[in-house]
Order: structure tokens, then C-alpha cells, then sequence
């Protein structure tokens, strides 16, 4: 494996994570890296590159940022987006891996990218249920300030700094587990 495939595997790892906060940011991240070619996509996905898809994206993802500012909108939002993240986790990870055979790809992708944005879409939609019955979703804006800016700064590692981002990726887990650990009935 060389050093290329590695660093791929990072960005779309790290994308997918972000993909778990915020399911269009990322994409519109990398659909900008690829449009003034400062990464290079798969030749099959060489679309996200296109001004089309910059513009769709973008408003795509400005729609969904403002949008999880609005109390229950934000639940609705939810319910959607967890299957949405598993589907955008792992189309931002074999859009990115590069010079892997397909079988090991699309292994890659499903299992790392959609499992890791389903998993964080999954505890922050269950943090976001929590807030809004204990403080009657006053506290969701704040929930959803504290997810955007995680989204920024893992998709910004994952462009700039692949490797930074797979440790804030682990992080994330850990923490997830641990809160997990903490909420699971005792049998």
C-alpha cells in the first residue's frame, strides 16, 4: 500500500466523520478540493469537481447548516439524515481511496465511511432528542453550533491534513463509546 493510498484512506475517513455531523458539508469540502485541484478524485466521481456540483452542494449545505438551527426542525432533519449519512460516508470514501482493487474500495467504504457517519449521526440525532426534551430544544442551537464547527474542523483536517484528521476521528469514537458505555442500561 503506498503512501498516496494511505492518506486517500485518511481523507475519506475523516470525511465520513464529518459526513456525521453535517451529511452536505463535507461533500461541498471536497467537491471545492476537487474543483481547484487540490485533490484528486477517482475517475468515476470526477463529477463532484464540476461547478454544477459546487453550486448544488453549496446550497445544499448552507440549507442544512441554517436549518439545524431551528428547534424541531432539527429532529425532523435527524430522521432523515442518518440514512442520508450512511449513503454520503460512504460515497466520500470511495470517491477518495485511491489504487485499491474495487472489492477492497467498496469494502472499505461501507464499512469505514458509512459505518463511522452513521455512528456519529446516530449519537448526535440521540443528543439532539435529549437536549430538546430536557430544555425544550433551547439548547439545540448550541448542539448544533458545537456539530457544525466539529464538521468544519474534521473536514479541514481531512483536506489539509489527513493524518491530523484520522486522530481526531479515533477521538470522536472513543468519546461516543465511552458516553455509550456510560448511558447503556446495566443487565
Amino acid at each position: 500500500m503506498t503512501s498516496e493510498t494511505i492518506l486517500s484512506i485518511f481523507l475519506g475517513v475523516g470525511l465520513a466523520a464529518s459526513v456525521g455531523f453535517r451529511v452536505f458539508l463535507p461533500l461541498f469540502a471536497l467537491s471545492l478540493a476537487s474543483y481547484f485541484n487540490f485533490w484528486e478524485l477517482n475517475e468515476s466521481w470526477q463529477w463532484i469537481g464540476s461547478m454544477a456540483a459546487v453550486v448544488t452542494l453549496g446550497v445544499a449545505t448552507f440549507v442544512e447548516v441554517f436549518a439545524y438551527f431551528i428547534p424541531w426542525v432539527d429532529n425532523v432533519l435527524d430522521s432523515f439524515a442518518v440514512p442520508l449519512a450512511a449513503i454520503a460516508g460512504t460515497a466520500v470514501m470511495v470517491s477518495t481511496i485511491a489504487n485499491l482493487d474495487p472489492v477492497v474500495t467498496w469494502s472499505l467504504a461501507i464499512i469505514a465511511g458509512g459505518g463511522t457517519a452513521t455512528a456519529i449521526k446516530s449519537a448526535g440525532a440521540t443528543g439532539r432528542i435529549a437536549s430538546t426534551a430536557t430544555t425544550g430544544g433551547f439548547a439545540n442551537p448550541i448542539v448544533s453550533t458545537v456539530e457544525t464547527g466539529t464538521a468544519v474542523a474534521v473536514t479541514a483536517a481531512s483536506i489539509f491534513a489527513p493524518m491530523i484528521a484520522m486522530v481526531l476521528v479515533i477521538i470522536i469514537l472513543v468519546i461516543i463509546f465511552r458516553i455509550y458505555r456510560k448511558l447503556r442500561p446495566k443487565v
